[in-house]
């Protein structure tokens, strides 16, 4: 089905909100991302990929309540749907089958 396909990046945040569980909101997944990919990320790519995500019926989103910490402002946090988790496992076994089918190679 055409648009279902994962980019790279797109699964590398699905990845980080599955890593990130319950903790999986904005900053904490710009932070696991950069600490994991050793890169600088912008606030704006992460918030594009989220939307982009959440649209496509991958990721769903609440916000929470407000905090002292934050100002008073709240925090939306992120969660696999059904649909999100079985797009990551496609993609898995997708990088699995065609791994296993490539010749060896020594890095």
């Amino acid at each position: 089905m055409k648009g279902t396909n994962l980019g790279e990046f797109q699964e590398i945040v699905l990845l980080s909100v599955l890593i990130l569980d319950e903790q999986a909101y904005g900053l904490n997944i710009q932070k696991e991302i950069s600490k994991r990919l050793d890169r600088t990320l912008s606030r704006g790519a992460l918030h594009a990929a989220l939307t982009r995500l959440e649209e496509k019926g991958y990721l769903e989103s609440h916000v929470g309540g407000a905090t002292a910490e934050r100002g008073g402002r709240r925090k939306r946090f992120y969660a696999l749907t059904a649909s999100g988790k079985s797009a990551l496992r496609h993609a898995r076994e997708l990088r699995e089958e065609m791994w296993s089918l490539a010749p060896k190679f020594s890095i």
